[in-house]
């Protein structure tokens, strides 16, 4: 949704990659704060989903640099996040668009078992909070549609299988289904869990794939 964000400030994160800030993380940060019963839980919820796909991009970056591609930089947002780099090969690309759900994911089983050695306290439901983000984050970033690492991987796994036109043709029609259905979908989660999510995949994208047209 926000994935043309201007960025407010930027700093140098591990590995010396550039990190910026997109504005409407703020609107994102509003969400959390005024939904709810208790701002400053909000807040905390916030910093720590920040965390975790700040982490997850990091992962898109180190697969990139142990494979010697170049890494411009990650931008966080209201919409997430991305990392760009340098064009690369295709089983290049597998590697780095993998490494984002693999963190999370490690992320997930680590705090789950710190948390499950933990007697009950404070600490321990917010690194139980912790964990379940990153799993959230994990499945949510499989779905495949693009620009979601699922739809990414779903498109490099057909290129291995079909041609290049047909394989953009394939990814582009399941995730074409998935993102007119993306829509209700959240509407009917944010009427009964109060979920919000500043994502929706780009029904226009997925119909240029679908006719070839994606580059």
């Amino acid at each position: 949704m926000f994935g043309q964000d201007t960025p407010i400030f930027s700093f140098t994160g591990p590995f010396g990659v550039r990190v910026e800030v997109g504005g409407s993380i703020f609107i994102l940060l509003l969400l959390f704060v005024g939904i709810g019963s208790s701002p400053l839980y909000g807040l905390i919820i916030f910093g720590l989903i920040m965390l975790a796909i700040f982490l997850h991009e990091l992962g898109h970056a180190w697969g990139a640099l142990v494979q010697g591609v170049r890494v411009d930089r990650i931008m966080i947002y209201g919409g997430g996040g991305f990392c760009q780099h340098a064009s690369t090969g295709r089983y290049k690309s597998e590697f780095i668009v993998a490494m984002g759900p693999i963190v999370n994911l490690g992320l997930w089983a680590i705090a789950s078992l710190i948390a499950g050695m933990m007697e009950p306290s404070l600490a321990r439901g917010l690194i139980r909070s912790f964990a379940t983000i990153n799993l959230f984050l994990a499945i949510l970033n499989m779905v495949p549609v693009q620009p979601l690492d699922g739809g990414k991987l779903l498109h490099l796994g057909l290129l291995r299988i079909l041609r290049p036109r047909e394989a953009m043709q394939v990814a582009g029609g399941i995730g074409l289904v998935l993102a007119i259905l993306w829509i209700p979908t959240m509407v009917w989660l944010f009427l009964k869990l109060g979920f919000v999510l500043l994502f929706f995949p780009p029904i226009a994208a997925h119909w240029r794939m679908v006719k070839g047209e994606f580059p």
